[in-house]
């Protein structure tokens, strides 16, 4: 069977958003669903599997049923009795976004609970991508099980992109995260780091720092820097491509995900790495142009296209 599809790892939780009085809007949203509901829109033809765990309560049926009605699958993922996704409200300052999570006993911490189910998740996938979320969420076994069932899958062909998306409160110490982000990017073709995260992390000075230092480890490396230029890096050579800059943005949630998503679109579209830069710089500035972390799949698809 040809490998087509594109999988995300990761956990969706329940978003509540667009706050206005006692009001909250209820949606879904996560890092790497976030890329995968871009990706989806823009890779037409393309089975799209999002890969966790989920619970059996009301929420997670509805989440469930929510990615169907959009074409995303669910593969072999484990639905675990009395278990419920996590949950994240999203409160506003202007454009900026602040979080507040309710999600230390998340269904998707046990994704990599049945490791056959995993790896059958991720069979015949031309794209498979995971975060550092993805990683933070799991206990050391079970990110042991979660990057061996990589690595088969890219043993296999699939193409794999990695996002360390460092949040300090998800990891024990500081160490652990650097130790297990390494490990992801061992296994890793594509590399999209966020400038501030490898900072704050690794002690980067620059963008050309973290790409220097990623070099060695990952083929293909895209340095996002918020409305900054990003910097690629393939091959020992650099090149930094202009963001789009958004006079009144919206809602930054949700930017870096979607950016990544149109990449990766245009990558496994045949594009060069500058060009598919600059196709995710219009997407990410339509994003933050919409409220909650998913914009419309024709607002996407009009950026994507230009």
């Amino acid at each position: 069977m040809e490998a087509n599809g594109i999988a995300s790892i990761g956990e969706c939780m329940i978003e509540l958003s667009g706050q206005a009085g006692p009001n909250w809007r209820m949606g879904f949203a996560g890092d790497t669903f976030n890329t995968l509901w871009a990706l989806h829109a823009l890779s037409p033809g393309r089975p799209a599997t999002f890969v966790s765990a989920f619970g059996d309560d009301p929420f997670s049926r509805d989440q469930i049923d929510f990615f169907a009605r959009n074409g995303i699958g669910i593969g072999n993922s484990p639905v675990i009795a009395g278990a419920r996704p996590g949950l994240y409200a999203i409160t506003l300052t202007g454009a900026e976004r602040a979080f507040t999570y309710w999600r230390s006993d998340a269904a998707a911490r046990q994704l990599a609970s049945d490791p056959a189910a995993l790896a059958k998740s991720l069979e015949n996938q031309a794209l498979v991508y995971f975060s550092g979320i993805t990683l933070a969420i799991l206990d050391e076994a079970a990110r042991k099980a979660l990057l061996a069932a990589v690595a088969t899958a890219r043993a296999a062909g699939s193409l794999v992109a990695f996002d360390p998306n460092y949040r300090p409160r998800l990891w024990p110490g500081r160490e652990t995260a650097q130790a297990a982000i390494l490990e992801a990017l061992a296994i890793a073709d594509i590399a999209l780091p966020t400038f501030p995260d490898e900072q704050m992390l690794f002690g980067d000075e620059t963008s050309q720092a973290t790409a220097e230092r990623l070099g060695p480890l990952v083929a293909e490396v895209v340095v996002k820097n918020g409305e900054q230029p990003a910097l690629i890096g393939v091959g020992g050579r650099s090149e930094t491509v202009d963001a789009v800059h958004v006079a009144t943005p919206v809602d930054t949630t949700g930017a870096g995900d979607s950016f990544n998503g149109g990449y990766l679109a245009a990558r496994l579209a045949g594009d060069a790495p500058a060009d598919a830069v600059r196709r995710a710089h219009r997407v990410a500035a339509a994003v933050v142009q919409v409220r909650g972390a998913l914009a419309p799949f024709e607002t996407l698809r009009a950026a994507f296209d230009g």
